[in-house]
């Protein structure tokens, strides 16, 4: 069955690369620039994975998070950052945060974790 990803990054490339990445394994892959435009996209789907970029414009990837905690909303979280030893303390108290990639990451480790997470 296909399951439905929602990659949130401000990084074209970024987006991309996790798009081709991960489309190729069957997922159905939605993506968003912004926290403003993932948290109206998870507003309208139901995602079975969220991968979100810590620092976003307009709406923060932590703040996007808070919010879906606040609405109770279930799927489990994968968090990208540069600075990854500066927010894992933070991160990783919210409860669906699954795992805290660090930037840049390998591309394989990150297509298995994704496989893994999804099959559970």
């Amino acid at each position: 069955m296909k399951k439905k990803i929602l990659i949130v990054d401000d990084e074209a490339g970024i987006r991309l690369l996790l798009e081709d990445l991960l489309e190729s394994d069957g997922h159905e892959i939605f993506t968003a620039k912004n926290g403003k435009e993932a948290l109206e996209l998870l507003s309208i789907h139901t995602f079975d994975l969220l991968i979100i970029d810590y620092k976003l414009p307009i709406t923060d990837g932590v703040e996007v998070i808070k919010q879906l905690e606040k609405e109770h909303k279930e799927l489990s979280i994968i968090v990208m950052s540069g600075l990854v030893e500066n927010i894992k303390d933070e991160v990783i108290t919210l409860r669906n945060v699954k795992k805290v990639l660090s930037k840049p990451f390998n591309v394989l480790e990150v297509k298995e974790f994704v496989n893994q997470l999804l099959v559970q």
